[in-house]
């Protein structure tokens, strides 16, 4: 493999003081694409107050952090942050660039990859260097994997969900650099944040759940839906869900599951009334066991479960979660 001393770059991401946990999975991802092709970890953070954070990204394995601080950076602000990452990109040269695949970064991702006139590829489940240190990328595509290399172009630019890679361990005795990034505060943006309002989420966190059921097309109602709901509720499980639930309305794109929704890395996953699709399966990550109920004997979600259920989820559901309550109560 060809060696680079151009650096592997993570965008971090923190919310009330405290970093998100895909930066720290990335970050782990990224050392290991460093040290196979000799180059270095670097992290860029951008805020207000946020000094404090840098050694967190330091004990995760950045060997340097660009802190960018400035009242303008209170907020997320995109036309900003394009600026000043790109300014510093085009200075330093990395050779792959890894960011989130969360709000911020679904819009962040493009936008710089547009003003570096590089490529990107979104919604990566895995990431490993070739025999000539080429990044290739892969998503779920056509029922199965492809791989998107970017071979001339640089940095080679991903975007990852959470949970796709591990958490990394973090040492605390690890020596890093912190290089501060000059921010005028007098920079005008295009776009001004007024208010953020935070919404409460209900339920069990589907990134953190042990138990996880999930629905899809195969509902067929509201009221089908509904039984999925009650059986998650039942279980104290958390709730998640495929792409046509959302389409129809039954359920929040956030408790989507999958190439384009969240990761789940549950100790048992239900899945009900979903044909086990590759855009929706990559979705869970290592689930120690899998149960799906599907009225199809022949539904390929059957070849990639523990343990399967042929029946109508309307007729069947109200009797397993009769079930379970009776269960309960007894205990």
């Amino acid at each position: 493999m060809e060696k680079s001393k151009n650096p592997v770059w993570v965008l971090a991401e923190h919310r009330d003081g405290k970093i998100d946990s895909i930066s720290f999975q990335l970050i782990g991802q990224a050392k290991k694409l460093a040290d196979e092709s000799g180059a270095s970890t670097e992290v860029f953070l951008l805020g207000d107050s946020i000094v404090h954070l840098a050694a967190d990204l330091i004990s995760a394995g950045a060997d340097t952090v660009y802190l960018a601080e400035s009242h303008c950076l209170s907020t997320y602000q995109a036309d900003l942050y394009v600026n000043i990452i790109s300014e510093l990109a085009r200075e330093q040269q990395p050779s792959i660039f890894l960011i989130g695949s969360t709000c911020m970064g679904r819009e962040l991702a493009p936008l710089l990859a547009a003003k570096l006139e590089t490529g990107l590829t979104a919604h990566c489940i895995d990431l490993a260097l070739d025999e000539n240190g080429i990044l290739e990328q892969s998503i779920p595509a056509y029922g199965g994997l492809i791989s998107i290399i970017c071979p001339e172009k640089r940095p080679q630019m991903a975007t990852i969900a959470k949970g796709v890679f591990p958490m990394p361990d973090l040492d605390n005795k690890r020596n890093g650099d912190i290089k501060t990034i000059h921010v005028p505060n007098d920079i005008q943006c295009r776009v001004k944040t007024l208010e953020i309002l935070c919404k409460e989420s209900k339920g069990v966190p589907l990134e953190s759940a042990s138990i996880v059921v999930a629905g899809g097309a195969g509902a067929v109602d509201t009221e089908g839906w509904n039984s999925i709901v009650e059986l998650a509720d039942t279980l104290e499980a958390a709730l998640g869900c495929t792409r046509p639930v959302v389409d129809e309305g039954w359920s929040d794109l956030e408790t989507m599951i999958g190439q384009s929704g969240k990761m789940v890395n549950p100790e048992l996953y239900i899945g009900v009334g979903l044909s086990g699709e590759l855009q929706h399966m990559v979705g869970i990550v290592g689930a120690k066991v899998m149960v799906a109920i599907n009225n199809d004997a022949k539904s390929p979600v059957f070849d990639q479960v523990d343990c399967g259920v042929v029946d109508d989820c309307r007729e069947f559901l109200p009797v397993l979660i009769k079930k379970i309550k009776e269960k309960k109560d007894q205990n």
